[in-house]
């Protein structure tokens, strides 16, 4: 997509400017970023994103620690609001909904002058041009900042970076010590370790996986993962295609091995490739699902197998994003349309 055009007039003031991150962990750019926000407008509404992803690797703060690290590094804090926004990786429609409705329930007069803040970071900032109602105003890269190698070395080293607000150094001193931080660390060296493996190959190598979406009466299987990548959290069956099998045939038999329910093709309503480069923290993983409509009044008794820890039937309504494992909450609201 283009990029949004700049504003002629970056003297104008705002009633509300809008800023959407991540913020994980919130650094120095970003409070760069809302401090000319603040300097530009009335009020600002940060919206937090990924708010109902779980503790991981890449999103390890929740939205709630979130909030408590960019509150504490302003003193005019009552001037800046706050939302959560959901994960909606293959729904940009919706993802779009979720971004006007947070920003309607706080806006009260529509006659509001609002602008959206930031600047073009990389591809995953093409977000920005989404917002045609409101004005686009362009900030630099304060210093090249950016929160991904601030986790790697904290995951890796326990070295908390330099370019962070007092106020998330200390959240961060902090987290060292927790439960969360020391389960996050051994996934993260499992991580690494993993990526070790092919560091040798001529080329990044891209990955290929297949998993089973079941669905009965309203109820969705899921397994709970085991092992030390993603251990505890829901998930779809599946695993890695076998060099001699098709795609249908590597969900069958993951679906089998994982849980113990045999199916055929007959019951394949639908399938669909999902492909976004970052989909898992691994490496490049590409993986096709299969959706597979079962009939009957009793659900099929499974049992977890392999390595998933459990398998259980969740009904549609108990759908959970900080349970959910990688991409698997967006996938499943894609193919069933929720």
């Amino acid at each position: 997509m283009s990029k949004p055009a700049l504003r002629n007039d970056m003297n104008d003031n705002y009633d509300y400017l809008i800023f959407i991150g991540r913020f994980e962990p919130f650094h120095n750019g970003h409070r760069f970023v809302v401090e000319q926000a603040l300097s530009k407008a009335n009020k600002v509404i940060i919206l937090i994103g990924s708010a109902n992803s779980p503790r991981t690797i890449k999103n390890p703060f929740n939205y709630q620690e979130r909030v408590s690290m960019i509150r504490q590094c302003f003193n005019n804090s009552q001037r800046i609001l706050f939302a959560p926004i959901d994960d909606d990786l293959y729904n940009d429609y919706k993802w779009l909904k979720n971004i006007q409705n947070a920003v309607a329930h706080l806006v009260k007069d529509q006659t509001s002058k609002i602008g959206v803040i930031g600047h073009h970071k990389d591809g995953s900032s093409y977000y920005l041009s989404l917002f045609v109602q409101w004005d686009f105003v362009a900030l630099p890269n304060f210093h090249q900042l950016s929160a991904t190698p601030m986790r790697h070395a904290y995951f890796e080293r326990q070295v908390i970076d330099e370019h962070l607000p007092v106020s998330s150094a200390m959240f961060l001193s902090q987290f060292l010590h927790s439960e969360a931080f020391v389960r996050l660390q051994k996934e993260y060296q499992h991580i690494l370790s993993y990526q070790k493996t092919w560091q040798s190959a001529p080329y990044p190598p891209v990955f290929v996986t297949a998993d089973a979406l079941v669905v009965q009466s309203g109820h969705i299987l899921l397994i709970e993962r085991g092992g030390e990548y993603g251990c505890g959290l829901w998930a779809l069956a599946g695993g890695f295609l076998d060099k001699n099998e098709t795609l249908l045939a590597c969900a069958i038999r993951e679906l089998y091995e994982e849980t113990g329910l045999i199916l055929d093709k007959t019951a394949l309503k639908a399938s669909q490739t999902f492909d976004a480069p970052d989909r898992s923290v691994r490496g490049r993983t590409v993986t096709t699902v299969f959706h597979f409509e079962l009939t009957g009044t009793v659900l099929p008794d499974v049992q977890g197998r392999d390595d998933a820890a459990r398998a259980f039937w969740l009904p549609l309504n108990q759908l959970d994003g900080t349970k959910m494992f990688e991409d698997h909450e967006s996938i499943i609201k894609k193919m069933l349309a929720l």
